[in-house]
């Protein structure tokens, strides 16, 4: 490890004008390559106490052995200087959005005399056009094949072609009229050129014009009475259609763009790209990579801007990226991209609209990949064995922790207090005996005292049983006794199910820090129990803290341990939020409920218990309401009145679920 004063610049020796610099370990490897508008106040802050910086960037000034740097004339220039640094040295600090498999592509080969449409994957070449990525080959071999018979271009390799070319007869696709077999002279370079650019127009998104000449040319042949041409552009048109079918209309005014989205934890972050070219999606993208250095939103979709883009020309860079935040100096992207292009390009976060429905799309399909990828990880058992392994080294504890259970807390300032207990055994989840609690011994926004009380009652529940069991003798715990008269039964005599709370946790986790940590520990020390190891899992850094220790415990980060903790948290937040949403939807019906003249107690229960929600509330109408059991047309009025009235004034009042800031709209 390397002291990072070592190496510090002198006072004054770095510049002040824009720039990028290189990170290199002792061996001269670069492990990292930034840029700056300043590169001395950028430098200046990698040398400050190596306490205050990220753990992830004191990892890297520790890494390396010296630090050297480029001034150039303008931002746009250090964009370019960066990206080609990263693309040369590969360093493993920076951001790599490596993908995990190789997109397919449509291709045209327009460099050649008679072009050809293939799918095609791997790096590009000049005189091809592409279109996608698309997200499976055989989807977009369908589409040919159906466009096939509209757009009769040749498909054929290399070799084939010039084969039929000398034994002068097409192959099989030019018997069947899929191809206009220019190997034979059927038609024209001229004539299959144009046919080509038919084709790459349709595919490009000017679908309309095609369609409608085909009706005419059908409608034409069959006015002449020529019907099986008629039948023939019959055919045509349903390819067309059908294709077209696969090509869904997201953005109804037919723009053109790329649209952006991102699901991260502190640990990976998912990327999903959608490719709209005329108001229909042409293509998909996406793929998990890690994180490997402090970074927000912002910073990640202008790493992933400029790795995706610089480079490319003409139309791969779209005119309009939608993204979920503005890169910082968003401006410089544009200019950078724009030069790319040949064209004005344009970076935007949709607000509301089409574009905005769009966004939101693509980011649920960043959250679904991203919680697939870990599904995948969380499925291998040697994956699951080595990550239990990993939390019984780190934690010091005796045995793997085969079972875990988080706890977590939910409230909206201070207000309907619940609380979340997960299970996961042998590292899955097992979601039946997952519990909801209801904190009531805890006045206003207490998540320690709250911890308190949650792990308190919990294993109050097991020392209950345990006691209850144990008054059993060896006799009486039989067969059905999980420890026999060496311990509690696990199975109630009476009901033959196990006894759930009975089974002490080999972990405990709590999301939170030291004082939540503190908090439960107490709560088990209160209780007598001293064999139930505890630790908590901050959010901002992944720090896993023990009751025992002042410093946290640092995980590496990739290691499958710090992963299974993550999720297990992850879980218990869910599991909160979502107790937390119903029991604040059902106090806001009881709420509104009040105020209706006439309507008591008992049958404001039965509206609550027959409706659930205030949503489906809103959604009834005088009707549904008045077929409750005991509710009348006059008071079933007066309740639609009552919801009509609360809509029209109301704010909605969300939390945001990663800051914990309340969100007003």
């Amino acid at each position: 490890m390397t002291d990072p004063r070592s190496y510090r610049p002198k006072p004054g020796s770095i510049p002040t004008q824009p720039g990028v610099y290189r990170f290199r370990d002792p061996h001269g490897v670069v492990v990292y390559v930034g840029k700056a508008k300043n590169l001395r106040a950028r430098l200046s802050s990698y040398f400050q106490d190596i306490g205050a910086l990220h753990p992830r960037t004191a990892t890297m000034v520790t890494t390396a052995a010296s630090v050297e740097w480029t001034v150039v004339n303008t931002e746009v220039e250090a964009l370019q200087l960066e990206y080609s640094w990263i693309k040369e040295f590969d360093p493993r600090f920076n951001v790599k959005y490596r993908d995990d498999k190789s997109y397919p592509w449509l291709a045209v080969t327009y460099s050649e005399e008679f072009p050809r449409v293939m799918v095609g994957r791997g790096r590009k070449r000049r005189g091809t056009r592409y279109f996608g990525p698309y997200s499976h080959a055989w989807a977009i071999r369908e589409t040919v094949d159906l466009l096939l018979r509209v757009f009769p271009m040749r498909s054929c390799s290399n070799g084939v072609f010039k084969r039929s070319g000398q034994i002068g007869r097409p192959c099989l696709l030019g018997y069947i009229d899929k191809c206009s077999a220019p190997c034979v002279g059927r038609v024209s370079e001229e004539e299959h050129r144009q046919i080509v650019d038919d084709f790459c127009t349709f595919m490009a998104g000017s679908s309309n014009a095609f369609v409608k000449r085909v009706e005419r040319e059908m409608y034409a042949a069959s006015q002449r009475e020529d019907y099986e041409k008629a039948a023939r552009l019959r055919d045509d048109l349903g390819a067309l259609n059908k294709a077209l079918e696969k090509q869904q209309v997201v953005l109804g005014d037919g723009t053109s763009a790329d649209v952006l989205a991102l699901c991260e934890d502190p640990l990976e972050v998912a990327v999903q790209v959608f490719y709209v070219r005329n108001g229909r999606i042409k293509g998909q993208r996406g793929w998990v990579a890690d994180r490997v250095e402090e970074g927000d939103t912002a910073g990640l979709v202008g790493d992933f801007l400029l790795q995706l883009y610089a480079g490319e020309t003409g139309d791969v860079v779209p005119r309009e990226i939608l993204v979920p935040a503005l890169p910082e100096d968003a401006a410089v992207y544009e200019q950078l991209l724009g030069e790319s292009r040949g064209g004005p390009v344009s970076l935007r976060v949709p607000q509301r609209g089409d574009k905005r429905a769009l966004q939101e799309t693509v980011a649920r399909n960043a959250k679904e990949s991203l919680a697939l990828h870990k599904t995948k990880r969380a499925s291998d058992l040697t994956t699951r064995n080595r990550a239990l392994e990993e939390i019984r080294d780190a934690l010091d504890l005796d045995t793997a922790p085969l079972r875990i259970e988080c706890y977590d807390i939910s409230n909206l300032q201070g207000t309907e207090v619940v609380a979340s207990m997960v299970v996961f055994e042998d590292g899955l989840s097992r979601r039946s005996e997952y519990r909801r609690f209801v904190i009531r011994g805890v006045d206003g926004q207490n998540d320690v005292a709250s911890m308190h009380e949650v792990i308190t009652r919990r294993f109050r529940r097991l020392l209950d049983e345990r006691s209850q069991t144990g008054e059993l003798g060896a006799s009486d715990a039989g067969a059905d006794s999980g420890e026999g008269a060496q311990g509690p039964m696990l199975v109630d005599p009476d009901t033959g199910r196990a006894r759930k709370f009975a089974y002490a946790p080999g972990l405990v986790v709590v999301d939170g820090g030291p004082p939540q940590v503190a908090a439960a520990q107490r709560a088990l020390d209160e209780l007598g129990i001293d064999d139930v190891p505890v630790c908590g899992l901050a959010k901002r850094l992944e720090e896993v803290w023990l009751p025992t220790q002042e410093d946290p415990v640092i995980l590496p980060r990739t290691s499958e341990g710090l992963y299974l903790l993550q999720r297990v948290r992850d879980e218990a937040h869910r599991f909160a939020i979502t107790h937390h949403r119903g029991r604040r939807s059902k106090s806001m019906v009881e709420s509104l409920l009040d105020d209706v003249p006439g309507l008591g107690e008992v049958r404001r229960k039965t509206l609550i218990r027959h409706f659930g929600s205030l949503k489906k509330l809103r959604e009834a109408t005088v009707a549904d309401i008045a077929a409750v059991p005991g509710i009348g047309t006059a008071t079933a009025t007066a309740i639609a009145d009552a919801v009509a009235q609360q809509a029209e004034n109301r704010k909605t009042v969300s939390v945001n679920t990663a800051t914990g800031e309340i969100v007003e709209e």
